[in-house]
């Protein structure tokens, strides 16, 4: 396994970790509707984890998906970019963290498609 394919499967399973933490911070803060909505994509991050961690080609595709879905969602969000101008908290801690992942993933997983066609030119 190469340094960019452990590189991606940690991202996504600290995708998962970070996921742990976020659900009790937003549990009884937001709208019924929305926790259940990052729940899901919670959720769906746990199968693409799955899918990751036994080799699934498809498991890339929809984390690059995934990755890119969660940063549209969540970085123009004010409340997000409110708790990082007001200091150090678990909430502007858990929104860094998830936005390095994210963007990491979304580097990382091209440059490992790029890599790959590059090792097997037709």
């Amino acid at each position: 396994m190469s340094f960019i394919t452990r590189s991606i499967n940690l991202l996504i399973f600290l995708s998962v970790v970070l996921g742990v933490v976020l659900l009790p911070q937003l549990y009884g803060v937001v709208p019924t509707w929305l926790f259940y909505s990052v729940m899901g994509g919670w959720l769906a991050y746990v199968i693409v984890a799955a899918l990751a961690a036994t080799g699934h080609k498809l498991a890339y595709p929809l984390a690059f998906v995934l990755s890119i879905l969660t940063l549209i969602v969540s970085v123009p969000q004010p409340e997000h970019q409110s708790f990082v101008t007001a200091g150090l908290s678990l909430a502007s801690l858990t929104f860094l963290a998830g936005s390095a992942i994210q963007l990491g993933l979304v580097i990382l997983i091209p440059v490992y498609y790029l890599r790959k066609g590059s090792a097997n030119p037709s």
